[in-house]
């Protein structure tokens, strides 16, 4: 009764906390403000795997294909391909009078500087190159043909194609200015066009009117990167913000959100999979009996109640169930207090063992429910400290330098839906997320998958992948939340996304 009790305290104690407010400005006609919990730092494609990235530039940016809130690939730059030479070549045959934003032509010679580029040396500095090595060279035909050739089969690269490195760039803009200066100067054929970006501040944009879809019906779009989640609901209130985008929206402020008659939470079903993942090369959670005692030692359905207020479902392995791969028929761990001690013991684990829990700081919801696993693990003998790291510093610095404590937040979108994006860079040996484990085994499944086209057979070993991460117990999985907006009414025509990729075309404001 009593963690139920301290629980319920952190649900009920969530406030809005005091932020001074300025005059709210006017709205531009046609104007729309987002609120961003992240500033990626770069907005070249092939230098970020955050989906705080994709949700600004799929406004940005085209691909050869697009995939939308209904995850159906579509044409986009490329009106339409087909496989050749049983499945070992795919010919695009792209768009015409395309132009980027600077006015540069879009065409076949833009494909394969965009591709080349992202798998040379400059690619290999940034975290996208591996999801597209299956590609062997760009041939161009003609200005308006171009073939793709691969050495490997990759069952999930069309999908790969929809986002995040496959984004065409302009070859002359970026030969011309140079790579840093792209970083902050980004041009694409989108439908929005950047006209200012501050660092740690937001990025502005107005309408493409030559965007070959047509002109967006915003005349304006900014990013506001707003880290604190209690700012970024204040300023929603106050109406400078149109639109706060997951994962910012504490659970505990949605119903501040409700009460207030000009906005409206608006949900959906996403990607996007929590847990704290396991050091598996020093300290105690080196010991398999260890990471399957911490996770019997937490009540992962008490938290999704008490704490997520529902807007979660509990996760066996690291995907939620619109995954490729999802296995229904895993269950997840019971909460088995008793059984967590006496592996603990087993172990030679003794009651007051310390372990550090890193997570990103400005994640209020997760900062809560890692409060609770922090309480529950003090039953069962284990002492946690909780250290909190700008997101940034433990993305890009902690976590792939193997310099975490014990136990690490893992926030993971799965953007293709396919469990092979989540458990080929969370387990094969030498990813940037793995830096920890080396296991023969895990890496023959990985690998083996991903050279099969029958999507049946593929699933089978995605669904081994899975049982085997959880026999190993390499993460202590907690839940797939919902994806949760926060937006003002005078909002028309928006339509969530599930992993929070927005085109931004078709809103309109009043």
């Amino acid at each position: 009764m009593k963690l139920k009790a301290f629980l319920t305290a952190l649900t009920v104690g969530t406030a809005l906390s005091a932020v001074a407010l300025s005059s709210a400005p006017a709205f531009a006609a046609g104007k729309m403000t987002v609120s961003s919990p992240q500033d990626p730092g770069s907005w070249d494609p092939i230098d970020t795997f955050l989906v705080n990235w994709a949700s600004v530039a799929t406004n940005i940016y085209d691909g050869l294909v697009y995939r939308g809130p209904d995850l159906k690939i579509v044409p986009a730059l490329a009106t339409s391909w087909e496989e050749l030479d049983e499945g070992k070549r795919i010919r695009f045959h792209l768009r015409e009078n395309v132009k980027f934003h600077n006015g540069e032509p879009f065409n076949a010679e833009a494909v394969k500087f965009t591709f080349e580029r992202l798998l040379g040396d400059e690619g290999a500095k940034g975290p996208q190159r591996s999801n597209y090595v299956a590609i062997e060279k760009i041939e161009v035909i003609d200005d308006k043909t171009v073939d793709f050739h691969l050495k490997d089969t990759d069952p999930v690269l069309m999908t790969k194609l929809a986002g995040y490195g496959a984004m065409i760039v302009p070859p002359k803009y970026i030969q011309e200015k140079g790579d840093d200066f792209f970083n902050a100067n980004p041009v694409g054929t989108g439908p929005f066009k950047v006209t200012s970006y501050k660092p740690k501040v937001g990025i502005q944009m107005e309408a493409f009117a030559d965007h070959w879809g047509g002109a967006p019906k915003l005349s304006e779009l900014e990013y506001r990167f707003i880290t604190e989640p209690s700012t970024a609901v204040a300023e929603l209130q106050a109406g400078r913000v149109d639109l706060v985008i997951p994962p910012t929206i504490p659970i505990g402020m949605i119903p501040t959100i409700e009460a207030d008659p000009n906005l409206a939470i608006v949900t959906t079903a996403g990607p996007t999979v929590y847990s704290l993942r396991y050091n598996t090369r020093d300290g105690i959670t080196a010991d398999e009996r260890v990471r399957k005692a911490l996770i019997l030692g937490v009540d992962r359905d008490t938290i999704i109640k008490s704490i997520l207020g529902g807007q979660a479902e509990p996760i066996a392995s690291l995907q939620g169930a619109l995954s490729f791969g999802y296995d229904a028929a895993m269950k997840p761990l019971p909460y088995d207090p008793e059984g967590a001690k006496k592996l603990l013991a087993e172990a030679g684990v003794k009651p007051g063992a310390a372990v550090q829990i890193d997570i990103r700081g400005n994640d209020a919801t997760f900062n809560e429910v890692v409060q609770a696993v922090s309480s529950y693990l003090q039953i069962i003998g284990i002492n946690a400290t909780i250290k909190p790291y700008e997101t940034n510093v433990l993305l890009n610095d902690i976590i792939p330098q193997g310099k975490t404590g014990a136990m690490f937040q893992q926030s993971w979108g799965g953007w293709t839906f396919d469990y092979d994006n989540t458990a080929y860079s969370m387990y094969h040996a030498g990813e940037k997320w793995n830096p920890y484990d080396n296991d023969a085994k895990m890496n023959e499944l990985l690998e083996s998958q991903r050279a099969i086209t029958d999507r049946a057979k593929r699933e089978v070993i995605l669904k081994e992948i899975a049982n085997y991460a959880a026999d190993r117990a390499l993460e202590m999985p907690l839940y797939n939340l919902k994806a949760i907006y926060g937006i003002n009414k005078r909002v028309k025509n928006f339509v969530p996304a599930p992993d929070s990729r927005l085109r931004l075309t078709e809103v309109s404001v009043d």
